[in-house]
């Protein structure tokens, strides 16, 4: 399904509110594909990101996907509200492992309040790929208030 977003403006301001996201400088991730109703956020595998078996820690894991389902509901927003994830659900499938891991993310349902968004996270290396996380999110838009950047 192909979705429309409610502000033409939408892939700039998905990405000058991912670069005010700390977080993600933090970790080394990267806004790579915004399109409305989808975004995709890269992480390369870091040492520093691990748990004590060597793989990216599920935080982390759950961090990035977090984040693509928040941005791919954003996309559609329209540019007068703020966004904040109210719930998710998320399943490690296997060890966070490989060169990269990637997290997509697209739109199951938009409305005026709460947007419903699916999402994976991949581990890459070379040309393989494989999941190792899905997730489900409710997004919510959030009139702008003074404390509430987009």
């Amino acid at each position: 399904m192909r979705e429309t977003a409610a502000d033409d403006g939408f892939e700039p301001r998905v990405r000058a509110s991912f670069a005010r996201q700390r977080v993600m400088e933090t970790i080394g991730a990267a806004l790579t594909r915004v399109e409305a109703g989808a975004v995709e956020i890269a992480l390369p595998y870091r040492a520093d990101l691990t748990q004590q078996h060597g793989f990216v820690h599920a935080g982390i894991v759950a961090t990035i996907l977090d984040s693509a389902c928040g941005y791919a509901a954003f996309s559609l927003m329209p540019a007068d509200v703020a966004v904040l994830t109210v719930e998710y659900k998320i399943n490690l499938l296997r060890p966070a492992t490989g060169d990269h891991l990637v997290a997509r993310a697209r739109v199951v349902r938009s409305g005026k309040t709460l947007t419903v968004c699916a999402g994976d996270v991949v581990s890459q290396t070379g040309g393989a790929e494989a999941v190792v996380a899905t997730m489900l999110a409710t997004v919510m838009a959030v009139p702008q208030r003074d404390d509430l950047r987009q």
